[in-house]
């Protein structure tokens, strides 16, 4: 029978509840766990913890390790094309400052390559980002 969420038992004549009975389980258990009679499972779970942290660890680890390549990475592309530009609009500066106009063959030429160069190294730049990305 259940009285007040209480499983009650009739035992000899006398009414004894659950939950005594779970008072007594529950300072059992709490002795046990004083006198370290339980020391192999918390072992256990603290092992366990352990494991699961180095794993995180870890993970966090090569994460940290792959944005730094990618960021070299990304330095290292930045630099080849300013180094790949730079001689290009030098050089198409240097026509504009010497014959003072934009009409001239050879300004418009090298503008035509500047852009063209800028084209190529954008694609390929763009090509290998999304290469990555899929």
């Amino acid at each position: 029978m259940t009285v007040a969420g209480a499983d009650v038992r009739a035992v000899g004549g006398s009414v004894d509840t659950a939950m005594q009975q779970d008072e007594n389980k529950t300072q059992g258990d709490f002795v046990t766990a004083l006198a370290g009679g339980q020391a192999g499972h918390e072992r256990a779970v603290a092992q366990q913890t352990r494991r699961v942290v180095m794993a995180s660890m870890g993970v966090m680890q090569d994460q940290k390790a792959f944005r730094k390549k990618t960021r070299a990475i990304a330095v290292a592309a930045a630099l080849v094309l300013l180094v790949l530009l730079a001689p290009l609009i030098w050089w198409a500066g240097d026509i504009l400052l010497d014959d003072q106009r934009t009409t001239g063959l050879t300004l418009q030429l090298s503008l035509l390559i500047f852009f063209f160069a800028a084209a190529v190294l954008g694609a390929v730049v763009l090509a290998g980002w999304l290469r990555r990305r899929s």
